[in-house]
């Protein structure tokens, strides 16, 4: 009968403020329990937490811990809280190491991090975090349903990075004719080619670089042009090696024809002197 007047109890709640409170207020930790699993099974997900909240030191111990943990854990991972969920359910990974439950509260601890990785042009501490934790999945439980989902989280992250490095080199390259950042952006793609060398940004890297020397080259003074637009030539040919029918082509010979030109024009005035 106990059991029965709990679930009318909250079968009102969902639909009774007053009557929540008074569960709040109550010391009946059973009926706490069953009154948070009901809102966590009816989406009432900020109802519930209040409740898990006050009762999970109580159960500590108790047959009922782990499940009231994880349920705990997901409540916050429901409402996209994943600071405090990849937390929480890190806490029961460690604290549960045979539970059935723990394969799929490790990936969602290291899913939670995952949310939290930021955009690109941000900083990428979170993001960095979010790689080692997925990494320690995919090591841990290489049998997982979920380690197809978590190498594509892992690759999503890299690119990430790897975009940020890649915009900050083609940021150099954007301010270079007024602030004389054509070096560092070159220095930039060098160390992003390097550093990435299966990255999808590889070949926009390479036009980029060339650009960059390209536009280094013909804004140098007479003394410095002839080198600078061989390195330029140079970097075209680095271009079309790897990418002999590349998105840049049109531009890349547009480039190379006027640095043949100007090399020649160049070549002309210091025989003539």
């Amino acid at each position: 009968m106990k059991n029965i007047l709990i679930l009318l109890v909250a079968v009102v709640l969902l639909s009774s403020c007053n009557a929540y409170q008074d569960v709040l207020k109550s010391d009946d930790i059973k009926l706490k329990y069953t009154i948070a699993d009901s809102l966590y099974n009816a989406g009432k997900y900020k109802k519930s937490l209040r409740l898990w909240e006050q009762i999970v030191p109580l159960y500590r111990g108790r047959p009922q811990a782990e499940r009231v943990m994880f349920l705990y854990s997901d409540t916050y991972y429901q409402l996209q809280d994943y600071y405090l969920a990849g937390y929480q359910f890190e806490r029961f990974v460690n604290a549960y190491p045979q539970s059935e439950k723990r394969t799929e509260a490790a990936f969602k601890s290291a899913e939670s991090y995952y949310n939290l990785s930021p955009r690109y042009n941000l900083d990428q501490a979170d993001t960095f975090k979010a790689m080692d934790k997925l990494q320690v999945f995919i090591n841990s439980y290489p049998d997982s349903e979920n380690l197809e989902r978590a190498n594509t989280m892992v690759q999503e992250l890299r690119n990430k990075l790897e975009k940020k490095e890649f915009e900050i080199a083609k940021g150099y390259n954007k301010i270079g004719a007024s602030r004389g950042t054509f070096p560092n952006a070159i220095k930039g793609f060098d160390n992003f080619i390097s550093e990435y060398p299966g990255s999808i940004y590889r070949e926009d890297a390479y036009f980029w670089r060339l650009d960059s020397a390209y536009q280094l080259a013909i804004g140098s003074i007479q003394i410095l042009m002839s080198d600078r637009l061989q390195e330029a030539k140079d970097a075209h040919s680095l271009l079309i090696k790897y990418y002999p029918e590349g998105k840049y082509n049109k531009e890349a010979t547009a480039m190379l024809e006027d640095i043949n030109e100007r090399l020649e024009q160049n070549t002309n005035l210091n025989e003539s002197k």
